[in-house]
């Protein structure tokens, strides 16, 4: 099943739902980061979370940027996605691997830990970035992304997201839903709701099951409750490039620059974000001086 994100809204005007498949956006992060077990369930189910805040954005160009730092063995996570199903992320400790939990699952709550925050960054084209963050509600992700909507959103949400490791540590399935309340929902309707997802089988489980977004979010509001709106492609995708590094490190003081070229002969940069390597030799290196120069920067 290829990678996936559904829009819908009740019938009855009373919630918007999202719901994505998301396991070969996840097991593209995983190969490119090498990541074990908690490190990939960590990572992607960030990754899932943030995928589907974008697209809850109204806005069009908007990107959202998350990171998570709990503290944990894990360190800390970023994730950057647009509005079009293009996300990124990495995590600073990819090799981390720990005992289940009480549960039989993998421990994320005690991977990424609660001693920190979860900070949204909201980026539009010729707006200054907005940040807001709240304290971690549990390092279990999608709780902390229910805070984050409830707190700083002012939008009561419940959000599910899930990463099924393998044993080899490939990804044998990941999604998730993100389910919002909008004004005029009665408290009745916002009780069978919660009642529901807490009655069906884990998400991991309908993944699993090869569920699709839309049969889950059928699963808690019922078959012909929902008008569904959009389906965008997911992907796990870095717009990174040699220019754009480029240009970052015009940006260098000229000092550091000219150090690394007489230390060096050269350059070798990676993206955190994809791992891909650039290398740029004495005039490439001499040529992003000489545009520095022209910027002043000293």
């Amino acid at each position: 099943m290829k990678d996936y994100l559904v829009k819908a809204t009740t019938t009855d005007g009373m919630f918007r739902a999202y719901a994505v498949t998301a396991q070969e956006m996840v097991m593209t992060a995983q190969k490119d980061h090498d990541t074990w077990s908690a490190s990939s369930a960590a990572l992607g189910r960030t990754l899932i979370g943030t995928v589907m805040l974008a697209a809850s954005v109204d806005k069009s160009g908007e990107a959202i940027t998350v990171k998570i730092d709990g503290k944990g063995p894990v360190g800390e996570i970023i994730a950057d996605s647009d509005s079009k199903g293009n996300v990124k992320g990495y995590i600073q400790k990819p090799h981390v691997h720990l005992p289940l939990n009480v549960n039989h699952k993998i421990d994320v709550g005690k991977a990424v830990g609660v001693n920190g925050f979860l900070e949204v960054t909201r980026t539009s084209d010729g707006e200054d970035p907005y940040t807001s963050s709240v304290p971690l509600a549990s390092g279990e992700i999608g709780d902390d992304f229910t805070y984050y909507l409830a707190q700083s959103e002012q939008i009561p949400s419940a959000v599910g997201v899930s990463v099924f490791v393998n044993d080899d540590n490939s990804i044998g399935a990941a999604g998730g839903y993100l389910i919002q309340v909008l004004p005029g929902a009665s408290d009745e309707a916002i009780s069978k709701v919660i009642t529901r997802i807490k009655q069906i089988p884990m998400i991991s489980e309908l993944l699993l099951d090869h569920q699709t977004p839309e049969e889950i979010l059928e699963l808690i509001f019922g078959k012909g409750k929902l008008h569904f709106l959009s389906t965008n492609p997911v992907a796990f995708y870095c717009n990174c490039s040699k220019t754009k590094f480029a240009r970052d490190l015009e940006g260098i003081p000229v000092s550091q620059l000219e150090a690394m070229l007489k230390e060096d002969d050269g350059l070798s940069v990676t993206c955190n974000f994809c791992q891909k390597h650039y290398d740029y030799d004495e005039d490439e290196l001499a040529t992003i001086i000489s545009v520095a120069k022209s910027r002043g920067k000293n």
